[in-house]
């Protein structure tokens, strides 16, 4: 906890504290009636490191006598945050059902990725350790059923030599644009497909473990496109 220097400690404490029991009572207006009774409420302030986010974060931690819980951060002193502010960091109550619940529930979402390609563009793909083949791009954030809930690939490839594969990660040491002449043709069925085969949509992009190991002087290993199991 951060103090002031020249101040009187005992009374910066109780100030803050102050802050912490009024955000805890518009905490506590916001959190669902159903749920109200059965969360504990708790309120700190972080120190970032991050030169690229405030100074000091706020940090609401929600308890629940299920054993679940979650917490989100808001950018401000306690003191600086009010009922509009506190209203547009809010977790959904969706989410509070779920924290609620013992399951885990990011807040606030993480966002999608953009890609740099779309379906139909194309592409030249390493199949090998110094192989590469045309493709075009036919699905956006491809998976397969037996594949952990979350794992995606960035894109499914029709290739020339019509193979459907996937590749593990959008950068160019797996998948780059095609600038030369050879061209391949969309597979019947597959033109404007654009989305993940998951039924909600691509939450996340999350690599599936052991498709690459990114050295760090940038080399990538183990991380060709693969030959998708459908």
């Amino acid at each position: 906890m951060m103090f002031m220097p020249g101040r009187d400690v005992k009374q910066e404490l109780a100030e803050k504290q102050a802050h912490y029991r009024r955000l805890e009572g518009l905490v506590e207006e916001l959190i669902p009636q159903h749920l109200q009774a059965a969360a504990t409420i708790s309120i700190q302030e972080m120190q970032c490191g991050d030169p690229q986010c405030a100074p000091i974060d706020t940090v609401v931690t929600l308890l629940f006598e299920s054993g679940g819980q979650g917490m989100f951060g808001i950018p401000a002193e306690a003191k600086d945050i009010d009922k509009e502010e506190l209203e547009h960091s809010f977790p959904t109550v969706e989410v509070l059902e779920k924290w609620f619940c013992g399951e885990e529930a990011a807040w606030p979402p993480t966002e999608v990725p953009a890609l740099r390609f779309n379906v139909g563009t194309q592409v030249l793909c390493r199949v090998g350790a110094t192989d590469w083949l045309p493709g075009v791009v036919t699905q956006l954030w491809y998976r397969e059923a037996q594949w952990p809930e979350g794992a995606l690939a960035p894109y499914k490839i029709h290739l020339v030599d019509g193979r459907d594969i996937f590749a593990p990660a959008d950068i160019d040491q797996v998948i780059r644009l095609n600038t030369g002449t050879q061209r391949t043709e969309m597979p019947a069925g597959a033109a404007g497909d654009l989305s993940s085969s998951a039924d909600d949509g691509p939450q996340r992009q999350q690599q599936h473990h052991g498709w690459q190991d990114t050295k760090a002087d940038g080399a990538v290993e183990g991380a060709d496109v693969v030959a998708n199991s459908e």
